[in-house]
């Protein structure tokens, strides 16, 4: 059956994710629009396809304990000279898109895996382009603002022409407490609830 590219995330709601994701193709930034404006639960990974049911079973149970929270983007921030990216800061949710993410790649889960750098939730508007763009996408959004209220997440595959699209959306089930799932190697304490 092979293998296909997964990713999970919260997605930037209009009319913020339009305008952020044509702000980043104005900076030359050309996987902008296979690339919808989100914060990442879980970065590109490669599954074996017939894992699927069970992928979606595990992201319906995630989404099942949690509940809404506020989310807040403001001004912007970078990963260089470690990885060229430019992002808007993710100012207000971070802790819950942390906690979320843990749950995501619960080490007994179908999406277990290690991260290449330490999670710090952020949405992304200029990645590996030329360095006076990255400035120009910068200085440009420093003033950007945005805030809503999350009430899920989203299952995304990469396509072979290299777009993500939109597999099923998971909403959170407003549990007020939430147990915890053992996760042995969380690096911090997890919260009781979210």
């Amino acid at each position: 059956m092979g293998t296909v590219t997964l990713g999970v995330s919260i997605a930037v709601p209009e009319p913020y994710g339009s305008l952020l994701q044509q702000r980043r193709a104005g900076f030359g930034d050309s996987a902008a629009h296979g690339i919808p404006t989100h914060v990442t639960l879980l970065p590109p990974t490669e599954v074996d396809a017939a894992r699927r049911p069970e992928i979606e079973e595990h992201l319906a149970g995630v989404a099942a304990a949690g509940r809404a929270f506020p989310m807040r983007l403001s001004g912007t921030g970078t990963f260089r000279p470690l990885s060229p990216v430019v992002f808007v800061r993710v100012v207000e949710g971070s802790s819950a898109c942390g906690r979320l993410q843990e749950w995501v790649r619960a080490e007994d889960g179908p999406l277990a895996r290690e991260l290449q750098f330490p999670y710090h939730p952020h949405v992304t508007v200029a990645h590996g382009i030329a360095e006076e763009a990255m400035d120009r996408a910068y200085a440009e959004l420093a003033d950007f603002e945005a805030a809503w209220t999350a009430t899920g997440f989203a299952l995304y595959e990469q396509g072979e022409d290299c777009v993500w699209r939109l597999q099923r959306e998971f909403s959170f089930g407003g549990a007020a407490h939430l147990p915890l799932p053992p996760q042995p190697n969380f690096s911090r304490p997890p919260a009781p609830s979210l």
